[in-house]
């Protein structure tokens, strides 16, 4: 079983891929195409973890509510 990243080590993975396209004078479009689809990927799982995330930090606001 792979251990799972944390957050920061998968925004820094995309901050590797948006510094990646930004060193390109000239993109090759199928290295740019496995960047996005890249990119893309670390985007969709940050979204899940952040909303897990959100949703852990409104179950401890609740608790102090009570």
């Amino acid at each position: 079983m792979t251990k799972q990243q944390s957050i920061s080590e998968q925004l820094g993975q995309l901050e590797a891929v948006v510094k990646w396209f930004e060193a390109q004078k000239e993109v090759d479009v199928e290295k740019g195409l496995e960047k996005m689809k890249e990119g893309t990927a670390l985007i969709k799982q940050l979204k899940v973890r952040l909303k897990s995330v959100e949703n852990e930090f409104e179950e401890i606001k609740k608790d102090l509510e009570e």
